[in-house]
Parts: C-alpha cells; sequence; structure tokens
C-alpha cells in the first residue's frame, strides 16, 4: 500500500500532509519562474537522466522521449494551451467531430465555496481544467470527504503545472477553473481509457489504461488490435482485452483530432460501444515514462518527423 492510501485511512492526517505538499509545490513553481531556460534544461536533464538512465540530446534528438523534452523547453503553439485545458478544448471537439462525444458537465465554478453540491446528483466527477490527474471521483455523495475535497481543488488550484512537474510550460497560460463532468462507467463498474498516439495527423497505436485508480496497468495494441511488444511505463495486463465495440470509429475521431499536429495523443473512453473525448495531451508523459524495449523509444521517435513544427 502505498503512503499516500495508507494517509487516506486517516483523514485529518491526510489534509495535513496535502497542505505541506502544497506548500512545497508553490514554492518550487515560484522558484521556477524566475529561472533562465539553461537552468530549466538542467533541471529536465536530471529528471530524465534518474527516470529512463540516459542523457538527452537537445541539438539532434533522435528518441520519443528527447522530442518531448525538446518541445517544452523549445516549442510553444497557443493551441496547446488552449486544448490542454479541459473546458476550452471541449469546444475544439465540438466543431471538428460534435458535441455527442463530449461528457456532459454538470457545472463550473472558479472557487471551490462557488460549488452548490445541492444541485449535483449522488455520482459525479470534479476536476480542475489546468493540471493532469486532479480529479475527484465520487460514486455516493454521502461519502463524500468534503473538507479534504477543499484542500485538494484549492491546492490544485494555486498549483502552475506549467512549473510544478515536468516543465511542460504550455500548461502556464491556462485560465484555472473547477468543473464537474457526469459519472460515466462501463457496466462492469470500470473505465477503460484509449490513448491514440498520433503523428501527423495519423494514429499509430492505442494504448489502454486498466484499473487507474487500483492495479494501473496498461496495453499497447496497433490499428489492428494486435498487442505490442513495448509498453511505456506501467506492465502488460493479465487479462485478453477485447477490442472495443467502434473501434475503426474511435480512430476516425482520433484522426480528426490530431490533423495539424506534428503529434498528439488522443484519448478517448468507449462505454459499451459509446464513445466520450478524454483529453488531448502534447507532452505524452511529460517524456519521463520509460519506453521498454528501449528501441521502441527511436521507433516512435523516426514517427515524429517534424517534431519542431506544430
Amino acid at each position: 500500500m502505498s503512503i499516500r492510501n495508507s494517509l487516506r485511512k486517516n483523514q485529518i492526517i491526510y489534509r495535513i500532509y496535502l497542505k505541506y505538499k502544497f506548500r512545497k509545490i508553490t514554492k518550487i513553481c515560484n522558484e521556477r519562474k524566475a529561472m533562465s531556460k539553461e537552468e530549466m534544461e538542467k533541471i529536465i536533464e536530471h529528471d530524465y537522466y534518474s527516470r529512463i538512465n540516459e542523457s538527452i540530446d537537445w541539438e539532434k534528438p533522435e528518441k520519443y522521449t528527447d522530442k518531448i523534452q525538446w518541445r517544452k523547453l523549445n516549442f510553444q503553439d497557443q493551441r496547446m494551451t488552449e486544448y490542454s485545458d479541459k473546458i476550452l478544448v471541449r469546444e475544439y471537439v465540438k466543431n471538428i467531430i460534435g458535441e455527442d462525444y463530449l461528457i456532459p458537465i454538470l457545472g463550473e465554478w472558479d472557487s471551490f465555496e462557488k460549488i452548490d453540491f445541492d444541485i449535483l446528483p449522488n455520482s459525479f466527477v470534479l476536476k480542475t481544467n489546468h493540471g493532469s490527474g486532479t480529479n475527484i471521483i465520487v460514486k455516493d455523495k454521502s461519502d463524500f470527504e468534503k473538507k479534504t475535497a477543499e484542500i485538494l481543488i484549492n491546492g490544485w488550484l494555486n498549483t502552475d503545472f506549467g512549473y510544478s512537474h515536468g516543465l511542460e510550460l504550455h500548461y502556464s497560460g491556462i485560465n484555472r477553473k473547477i468543473f464537474s463532468e457526469q459519472y460515466i462507467e462501463t457496466k462492469d463498474n470500470d473505465l477503460e481509457d484509449y490513448k491514440f498516439l498520433c503523428f501527423d495527423g495519423k494514429a499509430y497505436f492505442c494504448w489502454v489504461d486498466v484499473d487507474r485508480y487500483g492495479d494501473h496497468r496498461r496495453n499497447v495494441y496497433d490499428l489492428n488490435w494486435n498487442l505490442q511488444p513495448w509498453g511505456q511505463s506501467k506492465k502488460n495486463t493479465n487479462i485478453d482485452i477485447p477490442k472495443p465495440e467502434n473501434f475503426s470509429l474511435m480512430i476516425t475521431l482520433a484522426e480528426k483530432l490530431a490533423a495539424g499536429f506534428s503529434h498528439v495523443r488522443v484519448d478517448l473512453y468507449n462505454i459499451d460501444g459509446r464513445i466520450y473525448f478524454g483529453e488531448m495531451t502534447f507532452t505524452n508523459g511529460s517524456g519521463y515514462d520509460l519506453i521498454s524495449p528501449r528501441e521502441f523509444d527511436y521507433k516512435l521517435g523516426d514517427l515524429w518527423k517534424n517534431y519542431r513544427n506544430s
């Protein structure tokens, strides 16, 4: 059991831990905002080596993960900021593939104090629009730890995710908000997440995340649903994941959303055949996830020909 999960059993101690954690993150963000590009490169090089155990080639990157590091500090496209915003991207999705693929929003707020929980259903999801993993899933409102949620949400709102973790600077320009989405799950009480790796508007691979809040596993497939011999960060599942219904439609939707970008990861959900948009990610895993076997880091890098462009 992780330290965080152990702390959650005692909400009072967990809240103290969260307040300390967010104070530390805020200090780190403020320090990094004052740094030069060269100083940021040194931080990225250190963090990359500690995870990948290799150095970064900034001048002529060949590895996929190297190219992500180059993008983080050397290329900024306003669309990357806009489409990483989980609220603003909805307009793009609506215009490109239609609003039927959007998970319904139940509310949108500037601060936690403005949330009227009485109008929310028994099950819902609370999110912030500007970061990664800033989600609170509420399956039963009677078990909802509101005080803990308030500390989490306020901590996230005070965090500039452009500087807090991997120096993914395009997140810094997002106008931070809270929103609530309708809670969705499959009939098996799970929510499988399909992530399409797209290069120059074409999808090449799809990975499936299973049991994200438990024993998180991941399988990578090609577009013919053949299990691939490589993985990113997580181990393969021990179960055979069936090809989802409407998979060809999912590919079409992902490629429509990815059009005009040299590389983007498009995430979709498939709820018993009903497809929903998840998010768009321009710096997959912040480039810190180990791709194994290592040769596939280079093979993915080969697919990203125009990494110096959108």
